[in-house]
């Protein structure tokens, strides 16, 4: 019936062991001894294990003793053992792959290092089926029977002890939910009421709610689909108390795993894969690897993929170019003809299958792999003609003359492509090279030495082109890769050059005006030109040569002297110029270095030429020398001797000499009064044919103190300050006086023309800077800044005793007695106000006296006589009672107000 059932919900259950009961024996049981609980465990394993999966637990009697016992297996590569005694997979297995004999755990008392030895025996779920189940279970249903509790020491050994192995549920079950998986029980629930429990992820968990238990009959359920790829297995663990809540049991641990469906298409990692291959490459070559993941368990069949190439684009020059791994996934050359320059790139669609790749039970997807076929250089380059040209005029350097084009099938701007060029023969000098255009892959034939025409009017080179990395293996530089260029030079016009350059000639100085010196040509390098050269002078600092313009002869045209300014160490320098008549015109310089020969034309003369010498307290000397513009040995030694006149020349001084170029003036007697003395000296020099001079030297005779210094106030003179030197001085102190006089006057003329400015314009009126205000009315007589008693009482300005009688201004106030104005009180009463203010105001206006008077006003009067009447009111009312004011009403508008005041009617 159980089998019927299981069936029928399509669960893939495998059989759960109930826990074996351990009852507690009567009082004279045996002590408790360490130790395993079972001799022999007999545990079901699934068909896969995956690693790190417990799969069962050996129990330990440690009897309260405490001690540290350690746990090791005899197939540690398999199976992995913890210090609680549960064993796990130590790496993926398989069931079948098993050894037949029994598993052996030992257990050690690193204390007492006492060892126990137990054995456990795997069997498949077929076994495990042949096993009586307990009779507790019901017909419809698994159960899971809770081990009985160990009574403190007292323990009955069993036989065996059953390990609870994993629940397997299939993922994406269609229900119906609730589903049952299998029934929790305890043998205690036989005696009184218990209540089950499951706790852990999938529980009360996160995730919660998928797995629920009964809590009355302990039936565990699933309660939704579930996904293996979400989450692959869950750890659960049953409880079961009494109704106060009170632990019956020990909680037991339930492993329920997810079987995998092929629910998953397997997926590429790229949905387009990009490789390359070399042109050429030999069958088996490698390309790339492509990848696809599927979700699903790949230690099943739904995890497990296999690759095929579907398509290949183009199949030239086959179908069947390449071939990939069905199990890796690696694409290899499987055919020979790869060629970049007739198929430089192609496309593979790929397949992924899972199931092992059945076509009819596995899911597949497809990728796109493109494989670029890269090049190697098995294409030389080629010559497009096999003969260039071209053209260069002499003695230029760094022109192009030809560009060699060149085909090259490889791909372009690679080493493959990229041409080198060499000169291989016609040009023995290295007069040519060939760069490489990067652009356009040309050759440029570049003169990199001047070539001349008259020496070779043709050239004729062999050039070769080759690739910048080597040709591949089995190919060889045809023909095509070497060409010839044919150079032809043009004739161009040469300067002339003078041979040698610069040429020297050495002769005496002295030489007279209009001699010949000698004759310097230039050479025409245009051998086959007939062309004539001109001659000229570029350069000749002291102007004492010509030359012949046609025959190049040099005369002098002055006296060539060694010791002028112009010659540098006795030589001379002299530039010419040649000139062709070609076209255009070429021309040429050439140096003539003269080497002027000394001879003795030079009088030697004293120096120094100015001296001071002591008077007293005792008589001194001055050494002399002498300067000679010649050269040795013209020069010294020197003689020296005093003139014979004027006569007291030698009877003050002697001169005495001290080796060939010195000699010693000294004063005879202190007798000679002190000041500056003359002395004639004659000198002469060592020359063949010598010279003589009477050199004068300037003696200051002076009084000297102790140190040997003159005295005298013309110290400073004979010091070395000459009356040049005075001159200069005073004309600059006069330079500096007259510029600081200047400035002095500058600055007072500025100073009046700053006053004359403020005399002329007065800040208030000048309106550079000011503002200007228009309208304004401001306010009452009180607020203005004048006293207005000068105008209330205008005859006190001009006193009676000045002012002729009779006489009085037609502005003054007129004569009459002052009003009586009312006096308010000290402390008038505010009710009495308005009154005051009343009685004010009758007296002004009965006050003839009160400005403003009604009198007459005089402006601007400049005498009498005057044809125009006056403006006042008075004046106005009295005398234009008979003009006619008609003529005003043609004036316009402006004007009408003033005609209807005087030209009216009474009315």
């Amino acid at each position: 019936m159980y089998s019927r059932r299981l069936e029928g919900s399509g669960l893939l259950l495998l059989l759960v062991l109930a826990g074996l009961q351990i009852a507690a024996e009567s009082r004279g049981a045996p002590p408790c001894r360490p130790g395993f609980s079972e001799d022999l465990y007999t545990v079901t394993l699934p068909a896969i294990a995956e690693k790190g999966q417990p799969l069962f637990n050996v129990r330990f009697i440690s009897c309260g003793q405490g001690a540290l016992v350690w746990f090791k297996c005899s197939n540690p590569s398999d199976f992995r053992i913890e210090a609680d005694g549960v064993v796990y997979a130590a790496r993926t297995l398989q069931r079948a792959a098993l050894p037949a004999k029994p598993l052996q755990i030992k257990a050690s008392d690193t204390a007492t290092r006492q060892e126990w030895v137990t054995q456990v025996r795997l069997t498949s779920p077929k076994q495990v089926q042949e096993v009586a189940v307990p009779a507790v279970m019901s017909e419809d249903l698994k159960e899971i029977l809770f081990p009985s509790r160990n009574m403190e020491s007292q323990l009955k050994r069993m036989k065996r002890d059953w390990v609870i192995p994993p629940i397997n549920v299939p993922e994406n079950s269609r229900g119906p939910f609730p589903q049952e998986l299998v029934r929790i029980r305890s043998d205690h629930d036989k005696s009184r009421s218990l209540r089950y429990s499951v706790t852990g992820p999938g529980a009360d968990q996160p995730p919660t709610g998928i797995f629920t238990i009964d809590p009355i009959s302990g039936e565990l359920s699933v309660n939704k689909p579930l996904d293996r790829e979400h989450i692959s297995n869950f750890h659960l663990r049953a409880h079961a108390v009494d109704l106060n809540g009170n632990q019956v049991e020990n909680p037991i641990d339930i492993v329920i795993n997810v079987i995998d469906m092929n629910d998953n298409r397997p997926e590429f990692t790229h949905q387009i894969w990009n490789g390359t291959v070399p042109e050429g490459s030999k069958p088996g070559t490698f390309v790339m690897t492509v990848t696809s993941i599927d979700k699903d368990d790949p230690k099943t069949a739904n995890g497990m993929l296999r690759y095929k190439i579907l398509s290949q684009t183009p199949e030239s020059p086959s179908s069947n170019m390449f071939t990939i791994n069905n199990k890796t996934g690696g694409i290899i050359t499987v055919a020979a003809g790869l060629d970049r320059e007739k198929v430089p790139q192609y496309t593979l669609i790929i397949q992924a299958t899972d199931m092992e790749g059945n076509p009819m039970y596995g899911l597949s997807n497809t990728a796109t792999a493109v494989i670029r076929i890269t090049d190697i250089n098995d294409n030389p380059p080629e010559f497009t003609v096999d003969t260039f040209f071209g053209e260069v005029p002499e003695n230029r350097v760094n022109v192009i003359v030809a560009n060699l084009t060149v085909t090259d099938k490889d791909q372009p701007n690679t080493p493959a492509w990229n041409a080198v060029y060499k000169i291989t023969g016609g040009d023995p000098t290295g007069r040519f090279s060939v760069p490489t255009d990067p652009t356009t892959n040309e050759g440029l034939v570049t003169v990199v030495k001047p070539i001349d025409y008259e020496m070779s009017r043709t050239y004729v080179l062999t050039v070769e082109a080759k690739n910048e990395v080597p040709l591949a293996r089995g190919i060889h530089y045809p023909q095509q890769s070497t060409a010839t260029v044919s150079i032809k030079v043009l004739d161009v016009n040469e300067s002339p050059y003078f041979e040698p350059n610069p040429k020297l000639v050495k002769l005496e100085e002295g030489l007279l005006a209009e001699s010949a010196l000698t004759t310097y040509t230039a050479q025409d390098p245009d051998r086959f030109m007939q062309q004539s050269i001109r001659y000229s002078k570029l350069s000749d600092p002291a102007n004492w040569l010509r030359i012949d313009a046609n025959t190049g002869r040099i005369y002098t045209i002055a006296v060539l002297d060694r010791e002028s300014p112009y010659v540098k160490n006795s030589l001379y320098n002299a530039t010419f110029l040649a000139t062709d008549n070609g076209v255009p015109s070429a021309s040429g310089t050439g140096t003539l270095q003269i080497y002027l020969l000394d001879i003795n034309d030079n009088a030697p003369r004293v120096f120094p030429q100015e001296a001071e010498i002591c008077r007293r307290p005792d008589p001194n000397a001055i050494n002399i020398t002498a300067i000679d513009g010649d050269l040795n040995p013209n020069a010294g030694p020197f003689a020296f001797e005093l003139a014979h006149r004027p006569a007291d020349v030698r009877r003050n001084w002697t001169i005495t000499r001290l080796s060939g170029d010195y000699a010693q003036v000294s004063l005879k007697s202190g007798s000679l009064e002190t000041g500056i003395y003359e002395i004639p000296i004659i000198i002469t020099d060592s020359g063949n044919l010598p010279m003589s001079n009477t050199s004068y030297l300037r003696i200051k005779v002076c009084q000297c103190d102790i140190s040997g210094s003159c005295t005298d106030q013309q110290h400073i003179m004979a010091a070395g300050l000459g009356t040049g030197a005075i001159i200069s001085i005073l004309l600059c102190i006069i330079i500096l006086l007259i510029l600081v006089l200047m400035f002095v006057v500058w600055m007072k003329r500025r100073d009046k023309e700053r006053q004359a400015k403020q005399l002329l314009i007065d800040p208030e009126d000048d309106v550079r800077d000011n503002i200007l205000k228009y309208d304004e009315e401001g306010g009452g007589e009180e607020d203005q800044d004048y006293d207005l008693s000068q105008l209330q009482q205008p005859d006190t300005l001009e006193p009676d005793a000045i002012k002729p009688v009779g006489i009085r201004r037609l502005d003054e106030r007129p004569l009459h007695p002052e009003p009586q104005y009312p006096m308010r009180s000290a402390a008038p009463h505010p009710g009495d106000i308005g009154d005051f203010i009343n009685e004010g105001l009758k007296a002004a206006d009965n006050d003839p006296t009160a400005p403003p008077y009604d009198s007459l006003l005089v402006f601007d009067y400049e005498g009498s006589g005057s044809t125009a009447g006056s403006l006042s009111s008075l004046n106005s009312s009295s005398s234009g009672g008979d003009q006619d004011y008609d003529y005003l009403n043609d004036w316009g508008p402006r004007f009408r107000k003033l005609a209807d005041m005087y030209g009216g009617s009474d009315d």
